[in-house]
């Protein structure tokens, strides 16, 4: 039989061989190195049921008036603190659900001493609904989000009317959307619901680049897919210009 990817103890488990239960491989998210205890983390941390909508970003970045752009669903964090150094007169939040890997994130960052990026703890479809206000985002990112197998189950996706519906409205004229995943069926779902719900212009096509170096992803998902030569489904929508 079978079996694409399975779900184990909440995490998510990519079968890379498609033999399974034979000799398949399963992916799934490893054990987190233990954070240094004597890393500060916060003023790159923050837990959402701590704050108040609206939120000023004065409080979370040096230079609010950087443009912004956010991640729902950060995991480890790789591009989060990939993308700030990068771009640094750029903004980046990055959202995560889980609490032990938006203080792994924050660490990196806090290591790094980075102040365009900070990480929040909680739910990124309440904070893109209850504070991010209209037309001030630049970039909405979210990558290879749980794809919520079971039918039954598929109402916990990420890529939903709500968001897709606050995306279009937080996005500044001319900003972008980019939404990947390893999971043909979410992606081409997605693709069919963006147009029903808002008036994103795209889907734009994303072209795979050559990685420079080990760590040259967006995410750390991304780069087990590509180095166990598993398909990768990017696009990019726009806000159009008014």
């Amino acid at each position: 039989m079978l079996v694409p990817s399975m779900l184990f103890q909440g995490i998510r488990l990519e079968l890379i061989d498609d033999n399974f239960p034979s000799v398949g491989i399963l992916m799934g998210r490893r054990a987190l190195p233990k954070v240094n205890p004597s890393i500060n983390t916060s003023g790159h941390l923050f837990v959402l049921d701590d704050l108040s909508p609206p939120l000023d970003w004065s409080c979370l970045f040096k230079d609010p008036s950087l443009p912004l752009e956010i991640e729902i669903g950060s995991g480890k964090g790789l591009f989060i603190n990939t993308s700030s150094v990068e771009v640094p007169d750029r903004n980046f939040i990055g959202v995560e659900l889980a609490k032990r890997y938006a203080v792994f994130a924050a660490a990196r960052l806090a290591r790094k001493k980075t102040e365009n990026a900070v990480m929040i703890s909680g739910d990124g479809l309440r904070f893109m609904a209850e504070f991010v206000a209209a037309n001030t985002l630049d970039a909405v990112h979210v990558y290879f989000p749980d794809p919520w197998w079971k039918e039954r189950h598929r109402k916990r996706r990420v890529m939903k009317e709500s968001l897709v519906v606050d995306v279009e409205r937080t996005l500044k004229p001319g900003g972008t959307l980019h939404f990947w995943t390893d999971v043909k069926e979410y992606f081409d779902s997605t693709l069919e619901l963006i147009p029903s719900v808002c008036d994103l212009a795209g889907p734009y096509e994303v072209k795979a680049n050559a990685p420079s170096h080990n760590l040259d992803y967006r995410t750390h998902f991304e780069r087990r897919m590509r180095l166990h030569d598993k398909p990768v489904y990017r696009s990019l929508f726009k806000k159009p210009c008014v």
